[in-house]
This record gives structure tokens, sequence and C-alpha cells, in this order.
């Protein structure tokens, strides 16, 4: 897998402000990269730098090894497209917004009904070829943007929150095409989102942004799995806990975050911490565990979420705790809602932020 796009020490202000404070990113062909971050974190400007949409005030910008300039920049931004937050349609059918980018790129006419026939089933809105585009429901506009910058099949599809303040089902819609255009097609994607839960499960890769600047690069599992200070400055991440540490006898740290719970950890801290635990690293049984795990905690199942072949429950031991499960051990210990379980974690799995 090559890299596809480059960034190098790229900065960029807006008057006083710096949107961008001296970023560098390599983006791999074929890949989804999710930048995850809060608000003003600099997403959105990384997004129109790597779609030539604007200029870096410092640093350089590459696509496929060539440097971006002047001279290049319309050439460039054909083999991109962005899909932006806020939604902008054409006063006129649903099949002339999806074909406009086709159709002023002078696209043969049969061949663009082929496209516009693609997308409209991959994003579920066959039949919506002759309606308004601006009649349509907000999760349907959507739908059509996205449709729309597909329909290019351009080599780097750049989009900023696409499923923003959208119901489950378009949300859904949107992250199946979203999927589905990078393994058949092998599309680079870059994406802005704040959805944790889209954040672990759509990319393959997560760039963490905090004021301007990428904090840390790698795989869902190694972002989420060590919760960085960055991660848990903005995110609310299920098993977070807020206590005090003391030292314990055996030389680990013992944490109380309340009600009664008492966490041990083998990092060492003493005073006011915040504690993670990978709901991964969590053992649920219905009968306590003959184990040498330090932290083992009786409670009752309070709720239940069905993500399809995985399950996750929230116990409540006196704090709430989420574990995931697949739904085969689910359904082999019988579990419901009430019912009396036990969570199991390792002292070495507690994380001290």
């Amino acid at each position: 897998m090559g890299t596809i796009a480059v960034l190098r020490n790229v900065t960029k202000s807006f008057g006083k402000m710096t949107a961008l404070d001296d970023v560098s990113l390599e983006i791999q062909e074929g890949e989804i990269l999710a930048l995850l971050g809060p608000n003003g974190s600099g997403k959105t400007t990384l997004l129109k730098i790597l779609a030539f949409i604007q200029k870096p005030t410092q640093g350089e910008a590459y696509f496929r090894g060539e440097k971006i300039a002047d001279k290049n920049i319309d050439k460039m931004r054909m083999q991109c497209t962005m899909v932006f937050q806020k939604t902008v349609l054409f006063s006129t059918t649903v099949y002339n917004n999806i074909a406009y980018g086709l159709t002023i790129r002078k696209i043969p006419k049969k061949e663009i009904d082929v496209q516009v026939g693609k997308v409209l089933k991959l994003l579920k809105l066959e039949g919506f070829e002759k309606k308004q585009a601006k009649k349509l429901s907000g999760g349907e506009q959507q739908r059509v943007t996205l449709a729309r910058a597909l329909a290019l099949n351009t080599e780097l599809l750049l989009l900023d929150e696409p499923t923003a303040n959208l119901d489950p089902k378009n949300a859904g819609i949107i992250e199946e095409a979203i999927a589905s255009v990078n393994k058949e097609h092998k599309t680079t994607i870059v994406m802005a989102t704040h959805n944790m839960f889209q954040a672990r499960n759509l990319p393959h890769r997560i760039a963490l942004m905090n004021d301007g600047k990428i904090t840390e690069v790698g795989m869902p599992t190694e972002i989420f799995g060590r919760l960085s200070k960055t991660l848990a400055s903005f995110a609310a991440l299920e098993n977070t806990f807020a206590g005090t540490a003391t030292s314990a006898e055996n030389g680990t740290t013992s944490v109380d975050i309340g009600n009664g719970v008492q966490i041990e950890t083998t990092t060492q801290h003493i005073g006011t911490v915040s504690v993670f635990i990978n709901p991964n690293d969590i053992i649920l049984s219905t009968n306590r565990l003959a184990s040498s795990a330090r932290n083992v905690f009786k409670g009752k199942i309070v709720e239940i979420f069905d993500l399809g072949p995985v399950i996750k429950l929230k116990v409540d031991v006196g704090k709430p705790f989420v574990v995931q499960i697949t739904k085969r051990s689910f359904n082999e210990m019988e579990l419901n809602l009430n019912a009396e379980v036990f969570v199991t974690f390792k002292a070495s799995s507690v994380q001290i932020i």
C-alpha cells in the first residue's frame, strides 16, 4: 500500500488565529482515516487543505508524490472531492444533483446514467431520481450529497462529519456506503468525526487532533486501548472514572471511585486521578472466577445494547461498567436485564490518565 497524499509541516493561519500548527501526515492509499477531535481542533481546515480548497500558510502538500502548486492545482482537484457538513444542494431533481459533476466533466449521457444508477442503489435512493432534492428530509439530503461525490469516482474522498445530526437509519446507510466504496473500489477516505462508535469501527486508522495539532496516529484498537489525555479531554468514553489514589500494601495503587468501589492498578500514583478500563479487558461471568485478577465486582445488568455479533452490557456494581461480549456468550449465559453477574479485570489493565 503506497502513500496517496502527504502534508509536511503545514500551518494554516487566519489572521491571528492558527487553525493548523505544523501538521505532518501521510495518508495511505486505500485506507479510511478518521480525524477525531473536539470542535475547533482543525479537522475541517485539514480536510480543505487536502482538497486543495485552501492553501497552507506554511508547509507543503503532496498528491501522488507531486507537490501542489498554482500550476497543477486544477488537475489535482479533479482527483479528489469533499463533502461538507452543511448540505448544499441545487434547486432541481435528485438525478440532476448527482449528475452535476459528471455533466461539467463532459461525461457521455449513457455513462452518467450508469454511474448515477450505481450510487442511487448504494445510498438506497432508488426511485428518488425525479424528486426535488431540497424537499427531502435532512438525512435523505445528506445521502444525495454523498451520492453526488461518489458519482465522480475520485481517488480521494474527504468527508466532514458525514453523519452529524442524522437519525440512526440514515447514518447507517451512509456508513455502509463509505465502507462499501472503500472495500470495492479501494477509494481512499479521510473523514472528520465526533462519533466515538464510528471512530472505533469504521476507519483503519485514527489521527487525534487538538488545538490545531495531530497528537497521535494509530489503529482504533491502539487509540482506544491506551487512552491518551487528548482523547480523555473531549471524549465521553465508557469506564472512565475520577477518584482518589492511595498506595496499597502489596505495591499496587488503590483508587477509590466512590460508592464503595475501589479499583487496584499497577501504576504508582497518589492523589486525584482519572482511570480508564477498556471494555475488552473486562471478563463477564455469572459466577465468581478463580483468578489472580485484583479487581472483581458483583453487580446487575442495567442496560443491553445489541450491536449485531457483539452485545454491549452496562453493569452496575456501585458504578456503571460497560462490558462487551459476543452474542454467542450472551445467549449461552442466558443473560437478561437485572441478572446478577461478576466483572473481573487485572490491575495491569487499569490505565491512569
